[in-house]
Order: C-alpha cells, then sequence, then structure tokens
C-alpha cells in the first residue's frame, strides 16, 4: 500500500494567470495529462502573499524547518506514513514569486502549503520540472496521487 495515502511531486508552484488557457497533452509514466499554455511575461508576476508571510505561516507548522532564505524541509511524524518534502520560494517585490517543491506528503499536508501561498484565493498552476509543462491544479493533484501509487514518492524521500 505504499503510496495510496500520499501525493509524490516534483514541481515548482506558480500563480496562474488568467490568461493560461488549455494546451495540448503531456504523457509521462504515470498517463496522460492535458498542460496549459502560459504566456511567458506572465510568470514574473508574483502571488498575492507577501514572502514575509509565507516564511512566517509556514514557520508555524509543526516538523517544518525554514531558513530566511525561502529554503525549507518538512518531515512526516515518526510514527506512521513516512514522507517529507524539501522546497525552496523565491520572492519578488517583497512578494512570493514561485515555489519549488519535491517529494511527497498527504493531500492535507499539501494543502496546508498551499494555503500559505494564499489558495484558494490565490488561483495556483504546477509546472512538472523535467517535461516543464504547467498543469492545472485539479490536473495536478491526480498526477501526484499517481506518482505516489505508482511508489514513485518513495524515490523522492531522501533516504
Amino acid at each position: 500500500m505504499v503510496g495510496i495515502d500520499l501525493f509524490a511531486f516534483d514541481i515548482t508552484l506558480h500563480a496562474r494567470p488568467a490568461d493560461a488557457v488549455a494546451g495540448s497533452s503531456h504523457a509521462d509514466a504515470w498517463g496522460e495529462w492535458p498542460v496549459l499554455r502560459v504566456p511567458h511575461a506572465t510568470l514574473a508576476v508574483p502571488m498575492a502573499v507577501s514572502f514575509d508571510d509565507f516564511l512566517h505561516t509556514i514557520g508555524g507548522i509543526e516538523r517544518l524547518y525554514v531558513e530566511p532564505d525561502g529554503s525549507f524541509v518538512w518531515a512526516s511524524p515518526r510514527a506512521g506514513l513516512a514522507w517529507q518534502v524539501d522546497g525552496n520560494a523565491f520572492e519578488r517585490d517583497g512578494r512570493l514569486l514561485l515555489v519549488d517543491l519535491k517529494g511527497s506528503c498527504p493531500e492535507p499536508a499539501f494543502d496546508r502549503l498551499l494555503a500559505a501561498c494564499g489558495w484558494p484565493v490565490q488561483p495556483v498552476m504546477m509546472q512538472l520540472v523535467r517535461p516543464a509543462v504547467f498543469l492545472a491544479e485539479p490536473t495536478f493533484r491526480r498526477h501526484a496521487r499517481a506518482r505516489a501509487v505508482a511508489g514513485d514518492g518513495e524515490r523522492l524521500r531522501p533516504g
């Protein structure tokens, strides 16, 4: 049952611009996924939340260690399902620009990270790092679950 209750991911989290539209599709080891076409210039638009507020919010999460430069690690409790998320947040003009996230975690834990970014008020999209394609949030959730069910969360967690 490894991975069934987890998301597994290697992504960059961005604000979703209003002009991101449906594009083609991307096929990988976990399925075929509709992608977003995103105007390049909109990737430089930061999220509504300030960088300092983001760091303050995630700094209050149990078992999450954050550095002032925006790097952080969040590990599961010792008992139960093992997971870990490694992240690095970037700022622009004092606001959160994007967050690199790699690892695995339960969906409610992932939602806590998104909430620190202003979600659900702040629309978000996820860029799969290796193929560099953008997924809408609901598509990302299906992709992350499929990766975890396939056991990819074990590979993404430092050993």
